[in-house]
């Protein structure tokens, strides 16, 4: 199994950029592909950002796409969440995954809270 831990959250004004962290350590052969969730109180979760490790292949949300932009450093198997123009309809608490199999992904970090707000 992957553990992943997520860093970087915290309060921000709209408009101002935020980058999270998410550090896989077990077996990290699993953690080829990583990915953000976000979910608010009452909502579904909603798929953010993905990206596979091999190829580099990425894919966001259209909610996200233009703002945000996921990368990965393969020595310190750490996936990083880059968020710009960040708006208020953004916050949420950030989960990062990986390990899809069948449509669902395996393995879940903690989550770590945004909050974008003047």
């Amino acid at each position: 199994q992957v553990q992943l831990v997520e860093s970087g959250g915290g309060l921000v004004q709209p408009g101002h950029s935020l980058t999270l962290s998410c550090a896989a350590s077990g077996r990290t052969s699993n953690a080829d592909a990583m990915g953000w969730f976000r979910q608010t109180p009452g909502k579904d979760q909603e798929f953010v950002a993905a990206i596979v490790w091999t190829s580099g292949n990425t894919w966001y949300a259209d909610s996200v796409k233009g703002r945000f932009s996921i990368s990965r450093d393969n020595a310190k198997n750490t996936t990083y969440l880059q968020m710009n123009s960040l708006k208020p309809e953004d916050t949420a608490v950030y989960y990062c995954v990986a390990d899809p199999q069948g449509g669902r992904w395996l393995s879940w970090g903690q989550g770590t809270q945004v909050t974008v707000s003047s």
